[in-house]
């Protein structure tokens, strides 16, 4: 796990407070968790990719076939097909 200093990213109040509670003492701040993370863009987005992939094997199209036509391994492919029978 890397570190950074709290001078590049935190104003100088900020720190100054904290150092108030925990002066030179690591401190670890935790991630916000996002309220619904199947809501992510990027997640809705390789969703709906996954769906079609599914719905054009049900049409007939090879794993080969659907590997060139999104740029995934073939491997990939058979992945996201289990994951959809499921």
């Amino acid at each position: 796990m890397g570190y950074t200093n709290a001078g590049f990213v935190l104003p100088d109040a900020l720190i100054r407070e904290i150092q108030r509670y925990v002066n030179g003492t690591s401190l670890y701040i935790p991630q916000v968790k996002r309220k619904d993370p199947r809501l992510n863009p990027y997640r809705l987005e390789i969703r709906d990719r996954n769906r079609e992939i599914y719905r054009w094997f049900l049409e007939g199209s090879s794993v080969t076939e659907l590997s060139e036509r999104f740029f995934l391994s073939e491997k990939s492919i058979y992945r996201i097909l289990s994951q959809m029978k499921s």
